[in-house]
């Protein structure tokens, strides 16, 4: 299987797969043939409006609560596939940021990556195979202004993925992390900086298009179904000898 994006007879777990990156790469592997995915996101009903095919296991819950990752341990006998994608986002500056607010981000975020990540490696150490791709963001690669807990946390998530793919290798496990710069999806939704440009450009589109053209070179933000092609194609065989690697998907932000 060689080359291809079949991922026909596997499982995959997603987590944060009710909207966004997570609900479009949850699309992709059902239209690549996984026979099993395993869902988890804290918006439980919205994982059964994902429209897919193949069986499903939506699970509601916090990705940072340990106890998820105990029941889940009890009840899932194995995965191929992992994608550790839930997160949340939050904008200031550091000087405005109050602890709260830090660890609630760097809770979802990191330790929620982590949990999630060890879950997922103890299954596939069992196997001895498998494939796992975490979402940082361009933020854990190029130091923005404003971006405090989100951009610390992010980069937390890109050395975690190094760290795995060096100790997991010799399991025949590939670990990778993929760093979007601006991609259309309802994390926007908690800047407040998007919140004001969408009221003054008139539309979600609009205020899009507006920061595409401003902030990447090629003029635009990605949609999350090109984000899951990419992440499909770390998961994949195309990509047997990428680990330990991070995919920069952001219009030329970073370059």
């Amino acid at each position: 299987m060689t080359g291809s994006f079949d991922f026909s007879g596997r499982t995959a777990l997603v987590t944060g797969a009710a909207s966004g990156i997570g609900a479009a790469t949850a699309r992709f592997l059902d239209a690549h043939g996984i026979a099993e995915l395993i869902l988890v996101d804290l918006d439980r009903p919205g994982l059964d409006q994902l429209g897919l095919t193949c069986k499903v296991q939506p699970i509601g819950g916090d990705v940072s609560d340990p106890s998820l990752w105990t029941l889940l341990a009890r009840e899932i006998p194995g995965i191929d596939h992992a994608v550790i994608n839930a997160g949340i986002a939050c904008g200031g500056a550091l000087v405005d940021t109050d602890i709260a607010t830090w660890k609630k981000v760097t809770a979802v975020n990191l330790d929620g990556a982590f949990l999630a990540l060890r879950f997922a490696l103890r299954l596939m150490k069992r196997a001895q195979k498998g494939s796992v791709v975490l979402t940082a963001s361009v933020s854990g690669v190029k130091p923005l202004p404003g971006t405090g807990p989100y951009g610390a946390s992010k980069a937390g998530v890109i050395q975690l993925a190094k760290i795995a793919a060096l100790e997991a290798a010799e399991w025949g496990v590939r670990v990778n992390a993929i760093a979007p710069g601006g991609v259309e999806t309802a994390i926007w939704d908690q800047v407040p900086m998007f919140k004001e440009l969408e009221a003054k450009e008139g539309s979600r589109e609009a205020a899009f298009a507006a920061m595409g053209k401003l902030g990447t070179p090629l003029g635009r933000y990605a949609t999350p179904d090109e984000i899951a092609g990419q992440i499909g194609f770390l998961l994949s065989e195309m990509a047997a000898t990428i680990t330990g690697s991070v995919m920069v998907s952001d219009g030329g932000f970073a370059a």
